[in-house]
């Protein structure tokens, strides 16, 4: 039958350059013609904020951010945005301070420029979050996706290792739900594939090396790969489970995604020997798990929900939130049973297995 599929490219301006983001970013205020910029950043990030923006036209520095966007906390930056008569978002950090520029541009179509100093890779999607009453929301729209996004390694660095380590594997994440999200082709495959191979070489890199710029590049790259896959083939099993865990028990972002990653690998991966294959040979394996347990063996990785305020007495509620978001195109059939038994799995830390 020959090759048979659709797929959307997004529009998106990518600069790249190690200890160019200064000027990248000067560059693009002056190209929007932007006189009222909101930063928003978190406190970690404060230093490079003052650094990066000294001289830019800034009506609003924005510090208010929580993870998973509670709607209230959206709620009160659009109105700030509103009230400072801004006409430029920069968002500095992590999922969490992207992710709240999403929701003001959802709500009022301001132009993004991202400059992410993690591997969250939200930066390169047009999906949004909010969290209401502890139930987390996805959506995609044009306007949310930042029309700019500055990659720089030296802005990570303050990253701690276990952090950067979390945040990879979420960008991991990405990738492999990908392969077998609700609308793969070849086209994300090829990115996803890429970029396993970038971040399997970057994290162990920036764990051998925290200060040095060449596995944060290598991870950059990965990360950016693995959103632009992630954005045009939807979202799958491991994201879905995630989302609920995420919104509904404000669990950490990074090191639930980096627990529950190896344990969708395991239940999916003999349901779709071609995704398999793939996955394998861009880790350097012989299969799939094997490749991901012994790199995140390498790494470190976050290994049990219970570390993360996850709890036995969560799993019915957690499964019953998750099943009817399962994408239909799921490898392999998803029951109440077998789904309770990934959860008891991932809770405990217990060895994934096919």
């Amino acid at each position: 039958m020959g090759m048979n599929f659709s797929h959307d490219t997004l529009p998106q301006r990518v600069l790249f350059g190690t200890g160019r983001a200064a000027g990248h970013l000067a560059a693009e205020v002056e190209r929007f013609g932007a006189s009222r910029v909101m930063v928003i950043a978190g406190r970690r990030d404060s230093g490079n904020v003052a650094k990066l923006t000294a001289h830019l036209p800034v009506a609003l520095n924005y510090s208010d951010i929580v993870q998973h966007v509670p709607i209230e906390g959206a709620e009160r930056a659009r109105a700030a945005a509103r009230d400072n008569d801004i006409d430029l978002l920069v968002c500095l950090g992590g999922g969490s301070s992207i992710g709240l520029a999403k929701a003001i541009a959802l709500d009022t179509a301001l132009p993004i420029v991202a400059v992410p100093t993690t591997y969250a890779g939200s930066e390169a999607t047009n999906v949004w979050g909010l969290t209401k009453a502890g139930r987390k929301t996805t959506g995609v729209d044009a306007r949310v996706l930042p029309a700019t996004v500055i990659y720089d390694a030296a802005l990570t660095t303050s990253l701690p290792v276990d952090l950067s380590v979390a945040s990879g594997l979420n960008a991991m994440a990405h990738c492999i739900d990908s392969l077998w999200g609700p609308r793969a082709d070849p086209i994300n495959a090829a990115l996803a594939t890429e970029g396993i191979r970038a971040l399997a070489t970057g994290l162990p890199g920036i764990v051998a090396d925290p200060a040095g710029s060449e596995g944060r590049e290598q991870a950059l790259y990965g990360a950016y790969l693995s959103a632009v896959a992630f954005a045009s083939a939807g979202s799958g099993l491991h994201h879905k489970i995630c989302h609920v865990l995420g919104g509904t028990w404000n669990m950490p972002h990074a090191q639930t995604h980096a627990t529950v990653l190896p344990y969708v690998l395991a239940f999916n991966a003999p349901a779709a020997p071609g995704v398999e294959a793939r996955i394998a040979s861009a880790l350097g394996s012989d299969t799939a798990v094997g490749g991901l347990d012994a790199l995140r063996e390498r790494l470190d990785a976050p290994r049990a929900l219970k570390d993360h305020g996850f709890t036995a007495g969560n799993i019915a509620e957690a499964v019953s939130l998750i099943l009817p978001q399962v994408p239909a195109n799921n490898p392999r059939t998803v029951t109440t049973e077998n789904l309770g038994a990934l959860l008891t799995a991932a809770l405990h830390g217990a060895e994934p297995t096919y």
